[in-house]
């Protein structure tokens, strides 16, 4: 993050000094790097306490993992990895998600898909993604489908939301044994 940091701030003192025939493109950093350099300070600074989020690369603040390590509910325990990338029209469209880690949870598919409405660019109830969403909503949106999101009644796994209803204690017992395969991943 300080090294995109301190491009925008090199880039904006040589801005008034450059020649004028030099290529506007040599001197331009998107609008979504604009954004994540601050978003990505605000989110630092606001993480939940179960959450951690790396940057394999400083210089790519559009491509980071984050790890959920819920400390309530079913998924207790547990540690979820998630790779997040932020696509070049953000803030008009929402960050792309992947659940990394095998996981039983209506929310999110054995393919890592996760059913989260802010993550939609657009929703039937209103509560899809808007560009004045920011990054911390989204990890706290990921951070709540393990504890006041999860929703067995609207779910994208039909088999884990089924089997919840059908038998309570089999569904623990089965997100209990899926964590083991988990916890020891470690972001790249």
């Amino acid at each position: 993050m300080l090294t995109l940091a301190s491009k925008l701030k090199k880039e904006d003192g040589g801005k008034t000094g450059r020649a004028s025939g030099a290529s506007d493109s040599t001197y331009r950093v998107s609008i979504r790097d604009r954004l994540l350099t601050k978003e990505v300070a605000e989110l630092e600074a606001n993480l939940p306490s179960t959450c951690k989020a790396s940057f394999p690369d400083e210089d790519k603040l559009h491509h980071f993992q984050l790890a959920v390590s819920p400390d309530e509910g079913y998924y207790q325990s547990g540690r979820f990895q998630f790779e997040i990338d932020v696509p070049e029209a953000y803030n008009m469209v929402p960050p792309k998600v992947r659940c990394l880690t095998r996981i039983w949870h209506p929310n999110i598919t054995e393919n890592g898909e996760i059913c989260l409405s802010l993550l939609r660019e657009h929703s039937i109830d209103g509560t899809g993604w808007a560009p004045t969403r920011t990054l911390k909503d989204v990890v706290w949106g990921l951070n709540s489908l393990f504890t006041d999101l999860l929703n067995f009644d609207d779910p994208l796994n039909i088999d884990a939301a089924e089997h919840h209803l059908r038998d309570k204690v089999r569904h623990v017992v089965q997100v209990i044994w899926e964590p083991a395969d988990c916890n020891n991943y470690e972001p790249q």
